[in-house]
């Protein structure tokens, strides 16, 4: 079974700002703060952007396939919106892995749909439940309750919005890093200021949090025993030891199993 484990980063899609509310002559800052203001009114508190208004900067992934474990982020950090959508889409078309994510059904894949929307991207395996495969009539990606996408905060909250918990704190719960000085709330920030390496650099660790934790919901529902979680969590270490970038190195560091 192939395993895609994603997450995505986010920055405000100023262009739409601009052609929404009428804000030429503004910078990308201006027009930022201009929608962030008006959500603030909308919601008496939140900024949160709705999540039409939201463009894609950075797509990271973990690919579980057969004996290659892989983690990186799509595309260059100069790619397009366009190119890394499409190359998400195309992964899924040549690998029908089952895709794993935290909070992928309320965020990632809504974000998803508007932006491939927005470019007139085509993704006939994503959508199909049924038409083309029969077995996706049973096991696609688009039901909330069948398992070709897991998203696993909606699964281990028991699909109740009220014990939703951050990735964040269930990875440092498991003794997994977590966040480590980075978070979605600064990516504006850091891309302003251009460091979309940064981005990319913490959307990895993300998928990497989310694929320990994917693997210890393997354990706990019987997929794994204890001996091949271990290998599996070895092999995660054994990827990240041989690599010598600094973060996935500090992901290592960071790394203290219970």
């Amino acid at each position: 079974m192939n395993v895609l484990v994603f997450d995505i980063e986010t920055v405000p899609d100023v262009e739409a700002g601009r052609r929404l509310y009428d804000l030429d002559g503004l910078s990308d800052k201006e027009v930022a703060d201009v929608m962030h203001h008006m959500r603030r009114q909308e919601t008496g508190d939140s900024d949160f952007l709705r999540l039409h208004l939201h463009r894609i900067v950075a797509i990271s992934a973990v690919l579980r396939s057969s004996d290659t474990l892989k983690v990186w982020s799509l595309g260059e950090p100069d790619s397009t919106e366009r190119e890394l959508i499409q190359r998400f889409y195309d992964g899924l078309d040549k690998y029908v892995p089952t895709l794993v994510s935290w909070n992928g059904g309320g965020f990632d894949l809504p974000v998803l749909h508007y932006r491939a929307l927005r470019h007139g991207i085509t993704a006939s395996r994503y959508w199909d439940v049924g038409e083309h495969d029969r077995d996706f009539k049973w096991s696609n990606y688009l039901s909330r309750y069948h398992w070709r996408h897991i998203d696993l905060m909606d699964v281990l909250a028991g699909f109740q919005p009220r014990a939703n918990a951050p990735l964040d704190q269930i990875a440092t719960l498991l003794g997994f890093p977590g966040k480590m000085g980075m978070s979605g709330a600064k990516v504006w920030e850091n891309y302003l200021g251009g460091d979309i390496d940064g981005i990319r650099n913490y959307c990895e660790t993300d998928v990497l949090n989310t694929y320990l934790v994917f693997l210890r919901f393997e354990l706990m529902r019987g997929n794994l025993s204890p001996e091949r979680h271990e290998s599996e969590c070895q092999r995660v270490r054994d990827i990240l030891t041989g690599d010598s970038k600094s973060h996935l190195q500090e992901f290592l560091t960071a790394w203290q199993p219970l």
